[in-house]
């Protein structure tokens, strides 16, 4: 008896046990299921808001690459921001002398130069088939769009790092001083060009291709304004377009990968103290006496009112001073009667452009030649630039150092060497000083402008900014100009995108 009531209880927990392993059977499974539906509900929901942006019905000519771009300019804006959130967070360093920074560098630019590329054969194709005459707003906005992208494009050469930054700087420094924004808009300050480059304009630039894309979305492709040209409504084909974006993305990728960013290290003042010390010391004395090119600036407005004696000469001075615990010379020469300063002057300039040595002058009787000598060896030990650049509101504004390059013509020479000169077509090269990288093409006409007008004594900065501007304004507002606006038309441009080749309607109408 006992064994059998044994048995029955370990039936009895073993049935337990069974009912417990179904249990939880049945619980892996519903909670399973629940999680299928859970991804499913994701997926769903991100289907769904990617499908809202869908433009879903286009005319017979619509899937054509032509038509399509506007989605191949928010790819390239996507790889835009993660390549360039990627090289905020490593820091140029690493962008600039890493394997991986270099290559993370190199697919930033050259998805710039994609994005700009296509956005110009966009508007092209826009401006052919006179899309603006159904679309004047989409056609304003659009024209902001490129503007920003354009600002973009060279504010981001600005903040590279490299001497091609410190020559664009300087290069944009002029034409924004030329056209009186030289105060709110200053290239040589890197920190202010890196908040527009990667908060100000990319903000903006989000706004307007949501609003761009919307009004488009919401009104359609563009069908033809000419009764002669047949077309019928299509599905439109998203899996094309998907595929093209692959294609989009390894170009970029291809381009990168053969023709990476070289690194030309920044010019410095250092450099310029152990290589041309005698060039140094003649500009220290030019911004003394204040005749060099920053103290004499003047384009439209003056961007430069600070001292030139004070900002090179009288603190740093003041500083080397303090660190040697020796005479104050500069003292000496400021106490002279104006004549005998000028005589002073006059002496310092004859010694070092005989090109005698720094090593003597340290031991002149002329003051102003030992100050000068003083600052040259501050400068060859590295401490020069650190102390001029603790003289600017911020360690990334490189005001003072850059005009300083540029005092020497040093800076000059250096990018007639990589042939970035305006001469050199050197506005069109952006990353690199050899053909492989042509860079800012879409330069050509305002780099020309340049060279023509660079023997007219009263053109400068500021006629070329106008012209440049109103060029601009007329192409913005084309929609509204009356005879214009026709031009494309009468040219038949539209024949180039409108064709048997893109509209199915006029193939089979030609094959009859």
């Amino acid at each position: 008896m006992p064994g059998i009531f044994a048995k029955k209880k370990v039936n009895k927990k073993q049935a337990q046990q069974n009912n417990a392993n179904v249990n939880n059977v049945n619980n892996t499974g519903t909670n399973k299921k629940n999680n299928e539906n859970t991804n499913d509900s994701i997926i769903s929901n991100v289907k769904s808001l990617t499908e809202f942006f869908y433009i879903k019905n286009v005319p017979s000519y619509g899937n054509n690459f032509f038509f399509t771009i506007g989605v191949y300019l928010l790819e390239i804006f996507g790889i835009l921001a993660i390549t360039g959130i990627i090289m905020l967070v490593f820091g140029p360093y690493w962008w600039n002398l890493t394997n991986i920074g270099t290559f993370v560098q190199s697919i930033h630019l050259w998805a710039a130069e994609a994005f700009v590329s296509l956005i110009f054969i966009h508007l092209f194709v826009n401006l052919s088939t006179s899309a603006y005459k159904k679309k004047k707003l989409v056609w304003v906005i659009g024209s902001l769009v490129l503007f920003l992208v354009l600002l973009e494009f060279a504010f981001g050469v600005g903040v590279n790092g490299n001497f091609i930054s410190q020559w664009n700087a300087k290069a944009g420094a002029d034409l924004w001083n030329g056209l009186g924004l030289g105060y709110w808009i200053n290239p040589l300050n890197a920190g202010a060009v890196f908040g527009w480059h990667i908060a100000i304009i990319p903000l903006l630039l989000v706004i307007l291709l949501l609003v761009h894309y919307l009004l488009v979305k919401q009104k359609g492709l563009n069908t033809p304004y000419r009764k002669d040209i047949p077309y019928s409504i299509v599905a439109a084909d998203h899996k094309k377009m998907y595929k093209r974006m692959i294609y989009v993305f390894v170009i970029i990728l291809v381009f990168a990968v053969l023709f990476r960013v070289p690194y030309i290290p920044p010019l410095t003042i250092q450099t310029i103290a152990h290589n041309y010390p005698n060039v140094m010391a003649i500009t220290l004395l030019k911004e003394f006496n204040f005749s060099s090119p920053t103290a004499t600036y003047f384009d439209t407005i003056d961007p430069y009112a600070f001292s030139t004696r004070n900002i090179y000469v009288t603190i740093p001075y003041d500083k080397y001073v303090n660190l040697t615990n020796t005479a104050n010379k500069e003292n000496i020469v400021l106490a002279e009667n104006a004549s005998v300063q000028n005589t002073t002057i006059n002496q310092a300039f004859d010694y070092f452009e005989s090109n005698n040595s720094i090593a003597n002058a340290l031991n002149s009787t002329n003051p102003l030649v030992v100050v000068a000598a003083d600052l040259v060896q501050m400068a060859n030990t590295g401490v020069y630039e650190p102390v001029l650049q603790s003289e600017s509101s911020s360690n990334l504004n490189y005001t003072f150092t850059i005009r300083f390059l540029s005092d020497t013509r040093i800076l000059q020479k250096e990018a007639s060497l990589y042939g970035l000169r305006t001469s050199q077509l050197g506005m069109l090269k952006v990353g690199t000083y050899s053909i492989e990288n042509f860079g800012s093409y879409w330069l050509i006409p305002y780099n020309s402008m340049e060279i023509i007008t660079k023997n007219i004594s009263w053109w400068g900065d500021l006629e070329n900014g106008l012209v440049a501007t109103i060029a601009f304004l007329i192409f913005m507002f084309l929609p509204y100009i009356a005879y214009l606006r026709d031009i494309p038309d009468k040219l038949k441009l539209y024949k180039l995108f409108w064709n048997r080749f893109t509209i199915p309607e006029l193939k089979k109408k030609n094959k009859r």
